[in-house]
């Protein structure tokens, strides 16, 4: 008894010594006995140096030369050989069941389950961590918002025949309808704006397969077919946003050259309104100016001229003193466009 007692002891601390290595960053053994010692382990630095070097036996572990001397799993150690996950890993698994939960399809999430499970113990069960659970959130940048109720089931098998490129049939009620309508639809992507999630998708009985927006929370119904789903040949969604499918692009705006990508703009903030854009930058190429005289700061990048951007400039008010081109100043400000301020349309 005394021996499986004991037996028991060492698997338990030899599991926690292994939990604590990291795959890309060396870790000193009295890092590893500190945190031994606060899970409760009664041992000596001498018996985790031991314990590394009897499970670099039979575990793609390895230490360097340095003194002190670090460990750390191989770069190479397959996935199902850590019994363990660090804090940091831990924390990312959590924000990611807490924000993209609604955008994962089934068949991902099954498999995503157990590691969800395993960093929420992970964080729960540290003396170390003071439950990161309660202290990690993501807060929106804008006006949030109560998402719309989805249909499980529907969702799910949207979800589903999207991974598997099949047909649904679906019972859906148009924005300005107050009756359910019955379509076939193939599947071709889905996109999250907001709260709101879409599907992007194509009618089979439209001839010229013209690609469509689909709420999920306006599906009552869902059935997956057996047919697989056609995608148009040309389709990319990362140009389909661009070219402003979800209704990004700004109807003035399109007047500019390749309807206003790739444009170069300058701003002109207040000071204190402009102060976030020297630690977050609209595009790479940015340039920040801060003007001490009139108490001013000019930001000069090269961004898409969308929508979105013209209702983020809204939303410094008098903060945003002006704006270059001048057809993206009026827009803001809601003013009707000049002739002089509009160019023609390129071919």
């Amino acid at each position: 008894m005394a021996a499986s007692r004991h037996g028991a002891a060492t698997t338990a601390r030899q599991w926690q010594v292994l939990s604590q290595l990291q795959r890309n960053r060396w870790v000193g053994t009295t890092h590893i006995y500190e945190q031994l010692m606060l899970a409760g382990f009664d041992i000596s630095l001498r018996t985790v140096q031991r314990d590394l070097n009897a499970l670099a036996k039979r575990f793609p572990i390895e230490k360097n030369n340095a003194n002190p001397q670090g460990w750390r799993w191989k770069e190479d150690a397959p996935l199902q050989s850590l019994p363990h996950m660090n804090l940091s890993q831990a924390v990312a698994f959590n924000m990611v069941e807490a924000n993209l939960t609604q955008l994962l399809p089934p068949a991902i999430l099954d498999e995503l389950f157990p590691w969800f499970d395993l960093a929420r113990r992970q964080l729960k069960n540290s003396k170390v961590t003071h439950s990161w659970i309660d202290r990690v959130r993501i807060e929106p940048a804008t006006q949030p918002l109560i998402a719309p109720h989805i249909d499980l089931e529907s969702k799910d098998n949207i979800y589903h025949a999207l991974f598997y490129q099949l047909q649904i049939k679906a019972c859906y009620t148009r924005s300005n309808k107050t009756e359910a309508s019955e379509y076939i639809l193939n599947p071709i992507a889905i996109i999250q704006r907001g709260v709101i999630i879409y599907l992007l998708a194509t009618r089979i009985d439209d001839p010229e397969a013209i690609i469509r927006t689909f709420a999920l929370h306006r599906f009552a119904s869902v059935e997956i077919l057996e047919s697989s789903a056609q995608t148009p040949d040309d389709f990319q969604l990362d140009s389909y946003l661009d070219a402003g499918g979800m209704g990004f692009t700004h109807p003035l705006l399109s007047q500019l050259p390749d309807h206003g990508k790739n444009t170069a703009i300058e701003l002109t903030f207040t000071k204190r309104a402009g102060k976030s854009l020297t630690e977050s930058k609209l595009s790479e190429d940015q340039v920040v100016t801060i003007n001490d005289e009139d108490d001013t700061l000019s930001v000069k990048a090269t961004v898409n001229l969308t929508s979105q951007l013209v209702w983020w400039l809204r939303g410094f008010g008098n903060g945003l003193l002006d704006a270059k081109p001048t057809l993206l100043h009026q827009v803001v400000l809601n003013q009707p466009a000049s002739d002089d301020s509009a160019p023609s349309k390129t071919k």
